[in-house]
């Protein structure tokens, strides 16, 4: 079974910073797009950042641009979502998301139960 399990999430300071990671159990992230989203109470789905494990290309929403960086191991098989300067707007739950990576990076098929995210101001 292919499943996408999240962790590194807490409680952390306006101004901190986490690493979320995503490990692919029973498939391997060769050839596949890998995105974060997060969703807070009461707001939209938002794709904080997306990268294409062939060619390493990256996006990322504004809202996150140059505090955000997601990076690809395929030796270990986990993407990652480094998470500096962080604000309580960036407060939510963040969910990793994977597929074949000529699938479009809001259209991922494989998604994990999530890490929640939590910055104190």
């Amino acid at each position: 079974e292919a499943l996408l399990v999240e962790s590194g999430g807490g409680l952390v300071q306006a101004g901190g910073s986490l690493r979320l990671s995503c490990a692919a159990r029973g498939f391997t992230f060769e050839d596949y797009a890998i995105a974060w989203f997060r969703q807070a109470p009461g707001k939209q789905r938002e794709r904080v950042a997306c990268i294409d494990s062939v060619d390493g290309t990256t996006d990322y929403a504004d809202s996150v641009k140059g505090r955000f960086t997601i990076s690809c191991d395929l030796a270990k098989n986990t993407a990652y979502l480094q998470m500096s300067s962080l604000k309580p707007e960036d407060t939510a739950h963040y969910y990793c998301a994977a597929d074949w990576h000529t699938v479009e990076c809001d259209d991922l098929g494989s998604w994990g139960q999530g890490t929640q995210v939590t910055v104190s101001s």
